[in-house]
């Protein structure tokens, strides 16, 4: 299991377009990631769950790869966190 913690950047924090480029993007994976924040955690899979969590600009979010290709899945989230988030 590897992760990172991340800083929203974007100002209209996790909405609907970046997160379901998001769910498309992990889907892509072969490892299981998993977005927390705080005590709440979800698949990087599931849609409305992520939305659901009401990720704001300026919040901390913990994104974790399990199993599969873990870095190199964690690699491609940073990526996508940096570009989207």
């Amino acid at each position: 299991m590897l992760s990172f913690v991340y800083t929203i950047k974007d100002k209209q924090g996790v909405h609907a377009r970046p997160a379901g480029l998001l769910v498309k993007s992990v889907k892509e994976l072969d490892s299981k990631v998993t977005i927390q924040k705080g005590e709440e955690a979800t698949e990087g899979t599931r849609l409305m769950a992520l939305m659901g969590m009401g990720i704001k600009c300026g919040e901390e979010v913990t994104v974790i790869a399990e199993g599969g290709d873990e870095e190199k899945s964690l690699a491609a989230m940073r990526l996508f966190f940096e570009e989207n988030l």
